[in-house]
């Protein structure tokens, strides 16, 4: 098909007065490609010969198929082939109109929709002017195939506009067609932004509808589209939703509401903009109708929700499909990840009384390095220093710290100091490091099948990965017996190992081991069990996350042998706190408590440059 040509119409010519109509036609080919005809005449021909003014090929297109014919009561088409003819809806006709934006020309393959045009003059385009090198016909100006309107990253104008008086004489000068430029924006209350939020819903709701019905209609395969192709086709069909639907408010604008349909049909719904937005860090869906975001620490209500619970369900659908999994009253429950590699996880009824709920932890976009901990006051520099020297020198830490402290994002900076030449394993129930070494192997933890079988747990992963050569071993979090693995390969020659677990202190991270280890199913003495821990574990990095959302690292631990059957534990760094700041923030300042690490005095020995004994000296403020 010569889908780039734009070949003059042949009936109409003459017609140059740039105040004529512009009229939009959509063409839809056999292998799913869109391409936007806008034209500025009122009677359009459809065939193969070259001097129609859509040139289409193929063996059931005749030569001058039909013909479009614009009046001010509407488009018409005429069937001008009597062999092959012209379906609307599935049904052969000869002539008919007016045609609305829903209507569905088949002819020979192809589908074709007629959208409602605007005034040259007064209208959002505007008529190209003919010149002499058209002939004196006019033809179909070209524009790109179906452009996709602007995305916007907010769920709604959550602004109030101050208007100015003007004198009732004056002329008031014309509004922009998208945004109008305002004297004055004021955050709206939270009740005015659930007002805003539930107008879009009523529409989002009515329009969402309307789409299904229509690709039910059409019977739109959606399985055999690439991304591309599919959100081409969305789109164009939102279009002609939008363009149906009766009532809808001058306030709402088009193109965000088109957004919020486009990510409901085949994105993430309302959480589309939240996770745009760099500022949130977890998005917690309670029920369709109630979703909560944390920015800074800080929770708050989001005006925007889901336009019910078998959307949310869906997304829940599209999160977990590219990577394997389900979710269904079989297995109500899922841990998953995003492409950009955001945790998340998903309950559905009957687990889920109020409905399904999600909960996505969001990670940053661009890689974090040890000089963001110290703009966060996450450390100084001094404990920076030293936490860089012992991952350099492959000791074994575990990072403890509560839900949502930050460990995964502690230890994510940590692994940035590994050497490029050492061979790392990760291993994850869902994955989440982001390692950027050159010899890295990635694995992760496999569920259940819908008949209960095929798991593969994180124990069987860290069993394997001791026989995939492995410098270092990093596993994402140990929540049970794979602690034991995870301590017998800190004790058979894989030092520098780093992990996660879930703990209030220091000492209580050494309680929680022993436990863990016990789940492993073997009857050990916690004897051996203490001093299988004495023995691989090097420090104890503890991340506290306070009232106010800030996220410290409270202390920095030695473990440093056994003695009288208990481990001893010796602090290196400590966070003092002082309070809190007027604005609730906690202040405090971070203390070397004068130890020094034994095993420092050890590299020395070797030859090892090491930190300046100063380091472990001298309090430093935060």
């Amino acid at each position: 098909m010569d889908c780039a040509r734009r070949a003059p119409g042949r009936i109409g010519a003459g017609v140059t007065d740039k105040t004529m109509a512009i009229h939009r036609i959509i063409l839809k080919r056999p292998d799913g490609g869109l391409d936007e005809r806008v034209f500025e005449h009122d009677v359009v021909t459809i065939g193969k010969d070259e001097n129609c003014g859509i040139v289409i090929k193929g063996w059931g297109i005749g030569r001058q198929h039909a013909e479009i014919r614009f009046t001010p009561e509407g488009a018409r088409i005429t069937s001008q082939n009597a062999l092959l003819g012209v379906g609307i809806n599935g049904v052969r006709i000869k002539q008919y109109g007016p045609l609305l934006p829903k209507d569905e020309i088949q002819l020979g393959g192809y589908l074709l929709y007629v959208l409602p045009g605007a005034d040259g003059a007064n209208g959002a385009q505007t008529a190209r002017p003919l010149n002499d090198e058209q002939g004196g016909h006019p033809r179909a100006v070209a524009t790109p195939a179906v452009a996709p309107p602007p995305r916007v990253a907010s769920p709604a104008p959550l602004v109030r506009t101050a208007t100015k008086q003007t004198d009732p004489g004056t002329p008031r000068p014309a509004p922009a067609p998208e945004h109008r430029a305002v004297a004055q924006e004021q955050p709206l209350s939270p009740r005015e932004q659930d007002e805003i939020a539930d107008v879009y819903l009523e529409w989002r709701v009515r329009a969402h509808t309307e789409l299904i019905r229509l690709m039910d209609v059409r019977r739109t395969d959606i399985t055999t589209m690439t991304e591309v192709e599919l959100e081409a086709t969305v789109r164009m069909m939102i279009d002609i939703v939008l363009e149906s639907l009766t009532g809808l408010p001058e306030t709402i604008q088009r193109n965000l509401l088109a957004e919020q349909v486009l990510h409901e049909a085949i994105g993430l719904g309302p959480l589309e903009p939240l996770l745009a937005d760099e500022s949130v860090t977890e998005i917690m869906v309670n029920s369709h109708d109630q979703i909560f975001v944390e920015r800074a620490g800080r929770l708050t209500k989001s005006p925007v929700h889901f336009t019910n619970d078998r959307s949310v369900i869906s997304a829940i659908e599209r999160i977990v499909a590219p990577i394997g999994r389900k979710i269904d009253e079989s297995s109500p429950l899922v841990d998953a990840r995003l492409k950009d590699g955001s945790r998340v996880n998903a309950v559905i009824p009957p687990l889920a009384l109020k409905g399904p709920c999600i909960t996505i932890r969001k990670f940053p976009k661009y890689r974090l390095y040890g000089e963001d901990l110290l703009k966060f006051g996450t450390l100084n520099e001094r404990m920076l220093e030293f936490l860089s020297f012992c991952v350099r020198q492959a000791k074994n830490i575990i990072i403890s710290g509560g839900t949502g402290s930050g460990k995964t994002t502690l230890l994510n900076i940590l692994s940035n100091f590994i050497p490029e030449e050492d061979r790392i394993v990760t291993v994850e129930d869902a994955a989440e490091l982001r390692l950027h070494q050159p010899n890295l192997v990635s694995l992760e933890a496999r569920p259940p099948n819908s008949e209960g079988k095929g798991a593969i747990p994180i124990r069987d992963l860290v069993k394997n990965c001791l026989r995939m050569r492995p410098d270092r071993i990093v596993v994402g979090e140990c929540r049970g017996g794979e602690a034991l693995d995870m301590l017998q390969a800190m004790n058979t020659g894989h030092d520098g190992s780093l992990t996660t677990a879930h703990a209030n202190s220091p000492r209580d991270m050494l309680s929680r081991l022993e436990v863990m280890v016990l789940m492993a199913g073997m009857d050990l003495p916690v004897m051996a069990i203490r001093e299988q821990i004495a023995s691989a574990i090097d420090l104890i990095v503890q991340q506290t996350r306070f009232k106010c959302g800030s996220r410290k690292i409270t202390a920095i631990t030695e473990v440093s042998g056994v003695e009288s059957g208990k481990i001893q534990l010796q602090d290196i760094f400590v966070f003092e706190r002082e309070g809190y700041t007027a604005e609730g923030k906690v202040k405090g300042r971070y203390v070397a408590t004068g130890a020094v690490p034994e095993f420092l005095e050890e590299l020395r020995e070797a030859g090892v440059q090491t930190p300046s004994l100063e380091i472990f000296g001298t309090p430093a403020h935060v």
